[in-house]
């Protein structure tokens, strides 16, 4: 077997033993899903885990009201296919109600507000396991957390409270109230994702291919321009060929310069980059510990 492969296909079943195990301990898990390449990828992982079974567990949307529309289109069309449960639950109802109140001024996002929605639904549906698509490489907060992350009654986590992992064993008891989250991809990268995706032939959203759209560059982030998003006076909007490496709210992700038109382009384009996938995150950008920040409060 050539060595690539057998590479995945190690991932493949570590994956898959993960999400068997959580079906095994818990009552009343939930797959968190973006329509992003590696919830596609989850999915996919859940199909050879479980098929020709049901999932044993539904998917869950957080619907920030700000996504792309190539992402929400794909989202649709993938759910159709699997035949599985979809549930979502939308920022904008979180704000309505009060719960979170709405960002304001230039660089705001919903990103953030998405925390208090995620747990409000676990909340709702009693969900004891949510299944993220979380990857160590992504970012250096997420390197610090394990395949199954303890989260408080509060959904807040603390590394300090990280649960050994000996042997590929994976302690799941929570009192109620508790959770537990879950990242059945923790050990891949953004290649192996890459690559597993054209090893398996996995439709995506065709935002992650060349196109052109009207972007402007802010805070040295090349932003898509968007009703979300508008440019200030003093930032030229200019039609570009573009792509984008991470797949999340309109106003804090990035776009990059492109050519790559195939998944071959894109794994290529992936090998010669310096900067990681989330660098052209703005909500990571915040702070020097953003994105633990947010962990702490309960985020993906």
């Amino acid at each position: 077997m050539h060595e690539k492969i057998k590479h995945l296909k190690q991932l493949e079943a570590e994956s898959i033993y993960i999400m068997r195990e959580v079906a095994a301990q818990f009552e009343r898990p939930v797959l968190l899903f973006s329509g992003g390449k590696d919830s596609i990828t989850m999915v996919r992982l859940a199909e050879k885990a479980f098929r020709p079974s049901r999932f044993p567990f539904p998917l869950l949307h957080i619907d920030t009201g700000h996504n792309f529309p190539e992402t929400i289109q794909f989202r649709d069309r993938l759910i159709d296919r699997i035949g599985e449960k979809l549930i979502v639950r939308k920022v904008q109802d979180s704000i309505d109600s009060g719960r979170v109140r709405e960002e304001r001024g230039k660089g705001s996002s919903r990103n953030k507000l998405q925390t208090t929605t995620l747990l409000d639904s676990i909340e709702e549906f009693k969900f004891d396991a949510a299944f993220g698509g979380a990857r160590r490489d992504e970012e250096k907060a997420r390197s610090k957390e394990r395949i199954f992350s303890f989260r408080d009654e509060f959904g807040a986590w603390d590394p300090k409270l990280q649960r050994p992992e000996l042997w590929n064993i994976y302690n799941g008891k929570i009192h109620k109230g508790e959770h537990i989250r879950v990242f059945p991809i923790s050990n891949w990268t953004e290649m192996d994702v890459w690559q597993y995706i054209q090893m398996e032939n996995l439709d995506i959203p065709e935002i992650y291919f060349t196109h052109k759209r009207n972007c402007f560059y802010r805070d040295g982030m090349l932003v898509p321009e968007s009703d979300f998003l508008p440019a200030e006076p003093n930032e030229k909007v200019s039609e570009m060929q573009v792509r984008f490496r991470t797949v999340g709210d309109m106003t804090c992700t990035g776009a990059v310069l492109s050519e790559a038109n195939s998944l071959e382009d894109i794994i290529q384009e992936v090998a010669k980059a310096r900067v990681t996938e989330r660098g052209g995150r703005a909500d990571d950008k915040r702070s020097e510990a953003a994105m633990e920040d947010r962990k702490k409060e309960g985020y993906f």
